[in-house]
């Protein structure tokens, strides 16, 4: 995964059906702290031609519904960050394709959620949050649209297990930390039978150590940004989401080897996605 540094353009799905205001604002504030352009996007699926339907007359209502849509987010986004560079699109092709693919040249990619149930999210045609997630080449940011209350001083949540993706979530979390004058929250969370299986403390003394070690490069690179450990037990959904209340967001990876691992995002991620109340963002491993 390139750094992301190096990478100048954040993407932005927009969905005409969604009211993407929080996702839209989001990403206009990213993109004025680390100076990237914004790219917003509309993915239209092709039409259906065959002896039995004409899509022809709905995909044109499509199309016309995309450029509306798009030309309100431009609006917004102008309004909220007139230095930005921004560009927009009407995009021909399967919506969570179409900006997994635009992942591999992005610094990130930034969608609204609009809380479909399991069901709903797998086989939507139009959905995008699981599907786009599970494949990007780079971290996505799903930012749902609840009104909540942001703890002062603010800070962010980082998951940690050890795996290649959570080292990438670290790394990244200290990116965020520090471009947002934040603290940072490192967390650990096992379940309680993992604990049983150890006497005394040893358990808890190798959660300690990982989160050391997970996070002291991050503390050498950015040493204004506030750090603190946490060993909690219980379902790490849970206890991540709790800790992530007040939170700007929680940072997670995906697709690694340890406990965020899984069947296309993982049953962490997966999880989160779903009940996490700040915006969620998941890293690939690099």
């Amino acid at each position: 995964m390139t750094p992301i540094t190096e990478r100048r353009e954040i993407v932005v799905g927009v969905d005409p059906d969604q009211d993407g205001h929080p996702a839209l604002d989001w990403a206009a504030d990213e993109a004025l702290r680390r100076r990237l352009a914004l790219r917003l996007v509309v993915a239209v699926p092709p039409a259906h031609d065959t002896q039995h339907v004409d899509d022809s007359p709905r995909h044109t209502a499509r199309i016309a519904a995309a450029r509306d849509a798009l030309r309100t987010a431009e609006d917004g986004v102008r309004a909220r960050a007139p230095e930005a560079e921004v560009s927009a699109a009407v995009v021909d092709g399967v919506p969570a394709r179409v900006l997994a693919a635009l992942s591999a040249e992005a610094a990130l990619v930034v969608l609204g959620s609009r809380r479909l149930s399991r069901v709903e999210e797998f086989l939507s045609l139009g959905s995008l949050v699981v599907p786009v997630t599970a494949q990007a080449r780079c971290p996505v940011v799903v930012v749902g649209d609840a009104e909540r209350t942001v703890e002062d001083p603010p800070y962010l949540v980082v998951g940690v297990d050890g795996s290649p993706s959570s080292r990438a979530a670290v790394a990244l979390a200290f990116e965020e930390a520090d471009v947002r004058g934040c603290a940072l929250r490192a967390v650990a969370v096992r379940e309680p039978s993992l604990f049983a299986r150890h006497p005394g403390d040893t358990a808890l003394d190798a959660e300690r150590g990982l989160l050391a070690e997970s996070t002291a490069e991050g503390v050498r690179e950015h040493p204004d940004v506030p750090v603190t450990h946490e060993v909690l037990t219980g379902s790490p959904v849970e206890r991540l989401a709790d800790a992530a209340e007040h939170a700007l967001a929680v940072i997670v990876g995906r697709r690694g080897q340890g406990g965020y691992s899984g069947m296309h995002v993982g049953s962490v991620v997966h999880g989160l996605l779903h009940r996490a109340p700040c915006p969620v963002i998941t890293v690939p491993a690099r």
